[in-house]
């Protein structure tokens, strides 16, 4: 899955890109869902021939650190310092908006290394948003005719917190299934031990994506581990300050 700010879409479609993922929290900021759904959606907004997939936000609102309660995340527009409320619903209803093939539902990402009352509190949020987002998407008038909505599993490196919150999740019935919250300063055998407890569970027969994960070496574990899909700034980020990927490393 490709994010890039500095390619055309005929120089991702050369590169061989098969989905494009877009930013819930920029897009909605700026230039607004509404004005890109006035366009057509994201693809057709961007000229993407090709699947788009859309995040929740929540990953960047928490690296601004703020306000949560079990509503959602009220946050700081980094553009304008303007005031903004996430929630499970308003991310659902946002994404619908965006009009990409798959949206994710909002979920807590906390960081790591994190106490276990810390990541127990987000397994056990995560769980309540992910019914919530669900029903709004459900509930859409549009939104489920024409797009996918995937959960997402927390819960650190604690594989029972994992194996929990991945049963919960499945409990919900979405669409696809997302792994979150780990390649986040880990080491690769605290990331592994508990994707593998999640994979076990995960339907077959459906999307399992590792969010957030770019390196090449991760990328074959991963995939060995039953993951099928996954997105990362990493490679773009390389190449921006002029760095390429090799064997030997950057």
């Amino acid at each position: 899955m490709e994010q890039s700010r500095d390619l055309s879409s005929v120089d991702l479609a050369d590169l061989g890109a098969e989905v494009v993922l877009g930013n819930t929290y920029h897009l909605m900021l700026r230039p607004g869902a509404e004005v890109v759904r006035n366009h057509g959606g994201l693809a057709a907004f961007t000229g993407w021939d090709g699947l788009t997939l859309t995040d929740s936000g929540g990953y960047q609102i928490f690296s601004l650190q703020p306000k949560v309660d079990d509503q959602g995340a009220m946050f700081r527009s980094t553009y304008d310092g303007s005031t903004h409320v996430l929630t499970p619903q308003g991310a659902a209803e946002v994404q619908a908006d965006l009009g990409a093939d798959v949206q994710m539902v909002l979920d807590v990402c906390p960081a790591l290394p994190a106490p276990e009352k810390v990541l127990c509190a987000a397994v056990e949020r995560t769980a309540e948003w992910a019914a919530r987002g669900r029903g709004a998407f459900l509930g859409h008038p549009d939104a489920a005719a024409r797009q996918s909505q995937f959960g997402i599993v927390q819960g650190g490196t604690d594989t029972a917190l994992r194996v929990e919150s991945a049963e919960r999740t499945l409990e919900v019935d979405f669409d696809g299934y997302a792994v979150g919250g780990l390649s986040v300063g880990e080491t690769r055998d605290q990331m592994l031990e508990p994707l593998a407890a999640v994979t076990e569970l995960l339907p077959t027969d459906q999307p399992r994506y590792f969010m957030g994960l770019g390196d090449p070496a991760g990328l074959v574990e991963v995939v060995a581990a039953g993951i099928d899909m996954f997105d990362c700034v990493l490679p773009t980020r390389h190449a921006r300050h002029g760095g390429v990927l090799t064997s030997p490393g950057v």
